[in-house]
């Protein structure tokens, strides 16, 4: 593993180009006067997987070798990253096979075999599930990924911190949700070589904070639990890489309460009129949650996708 530089997120949107579109970035009055702070949002949500994984699965995919697109790679995920990895192999030619946890969120997975990936449930959370990735891959000598210890895919992802870069040069924070840490590791190699007066804070859940823990403590650490409704935020465990370089580059790191989230997703629903899913919405819940240290600056916030279920988006509007 190496870590990846301005010079491979450049590159990666060479890639990513052709088949990606340029997702917005859009202050909402409204939403802004509700949280108290100038609100720029990325709208990953409007990937065509309806989050912003898509961005390293092209980068890395592209880049098989031919024996690897022989082979067929595998992954393990809660739904978006195999999403990504699904279309981005059908894009290539490449078969997919996408390990998920036992009870899966369903629109997920529909949209996983939808782009022709195999699923395999296995597991009662993501570490089963990687576990069981990782054993077949052993078996059958499929590639392999990894969901965070993988430079392609943070040069991939890292295009998200150029895009903002561009269409708002002057802002004054970025808050990027971290699961594995791929999202707010590319960002952030991204604001640190361009725009390093542009704080980068991190958010992860109380309820499966194994990353911030390992943030805080400079050493690797794990949780019994993840049991945040934020399926895209929970990992038991830290991952390398993104850790390496979210302890060099992060400025801050917070954590929101399930509640914090669901009361950002209705305010996504009320203020802006789009729809966050539980790790979409904890960017925003920590600039509400920093809304005194961050009043009078422009702060962007990554929603990093929208695939939230229908009941699950009538259970966080019924129950304010």
């Amino acid at each position: 593993m190496y870590k990846p530089t301005l010079k491979d997120v450049l590159a990666a949107r060479k890639r990513i180009q052709p088949y990606l579109a340029k997702t917005p970035l859009r202050e909402y009055s409204a939403l802004s006067e509700a949280v108290g702070v100038e609100v720029y949002v990325k709208h990953e949500n409007h990937q065509p997987t309806c989050a912003f994984k898509i961005r390293g699965g092209i980068n890395l995919i592209s880049q098989l070798s031919t024996e690897e697109r022989r082979l067929g790679v595998i992954t393990a995920s809660t739904g978006n990253h195999g999403q990504s990895i699904a279309l981005a192999s059908r894009m290539f030619g490449v078969k997919a096979i996408i390990c998920v946890p036992r009870n899966p969120n369903p629109d997920k997975v529909r949209a996983i075999r939808s782009f022709g990936a195999e699923i395999v449930e296995e597991g009662a959370d993501f570490e089963e599930a990687k576990n069981n990735a990782e054993k077949l891959a052993r078996e059958r000598g499929y590639r392999y990924i990894h969901s965070g210890n993988e430079p392609h895919l943070i040069a991939g992802v890292g295009t998200i911190g150029l895009e903002m870069i561009e269409d708002q040069p002057d802002l004054d924070a970025v808050i990027v949700p971290v699961g594995g840490g791929s999202g707010a590791s590319g960002v952030s190699t991204v604001y640190k070589a361009m725009s390093p007066e542009t704080k980068v804070i991190g958010v992860q859940a109380e309820e499966a904070q194994s990353v911030y823990l390992s943030w805080k403590s400079e050493k690797m650490e794990s949780t019994g639990k993840s049991k945040t409704f934020a399926d895209g935020l929970a990992t038991r465990s830290a991952f390398e890489l993104p850790l390496e370089i979210m302890r060099e580059n992060l400025d801050g790191f917070v954590l929101v309460s399930e509640e914090e989230m669901r009361a950002a997703n209705r305010l996504y629903a009320g203020k802006a009129h789009t729809i966050a899913e539980g790790a979409g919405a904890a960017s925003l819940a920590a600039a509400i949650k920093m809304r005194d240290e961050l009043r009078g600056k422009r702060v962007g916030v990554v929603l990093s996708g929208g695939n939230l279920t229908a009941d699950m988006l009538r259970d966080i509007l019924k129950n304010p």
